[in-house]
């Protein structure tokens, strides 16, 4: 079941946090780097960080969670958290559907992922994302920005 949450000094929001960590720490191997925002930022950060979230539960236990934010026509999606014990179930994939239905009125989505991201880079290109650019963000860092056009 997907469901949009609001973050909050709560259990749920903990579990969130405890679980990001452990997503972006597999991200933060991949492409051996350990600044990533998600992975360093504190808990007051992440209950203050102004993004709408949705999660994937599974007999009430929280498995993974999208984020995004929406300006002008253009929803961006901040986070794609999936406990690592779940990799490879289809959670990341039902995610992306349920945040496009968020986006329907907009006319396009983003998202970004370290280029050396391979099992995210190959979600968003099965999902019809477009790859846009490499962008160095840092000195010897990569991240890949995709995007995708909707109808309507």
């Amino acid at each position: 079941m997907i469901k949009d949450i609001t973050l909050g000094y709560d259990q749920q929001t903990k579990e969130l946090y405890e679980m990001q960590k452990a997503s972006y720490l597999i991200e933060a191997k991949l492409i051996n780097y350990y600044e990533i925002p998600p992975l360093v930022e504190t808990f007051e950060q992440l209950v203050k960080c102004g993004e709408k979230f949705m999660a994937y539960l599974e007999d009430e236990k929280l498995l993974g969670a999208i984020s995004y934010t929406v300006e002008n026509q253009e929803l961006t999606i901040c986070r794609m958290i999936v406990h690592p014990h779940h990799f490879r179930k289809g959670i990341a994939g039902t995610l992306l559907l349920a945040v496009e239905e968020k986006a329907i009125s907009n006319k396009s989505i983003k998202v970004s992922t370290g280029k050396d991201n391979t099992p995210a880079k190959n979600l968003y290109i099965k999902h019809n994302f477009t790859l846009l650019q490499d962008i160095e963000v840092a000195p010897g860092l990569y991240i890949s920005l995709f995007g995708k056009n909707l109808l309507g």
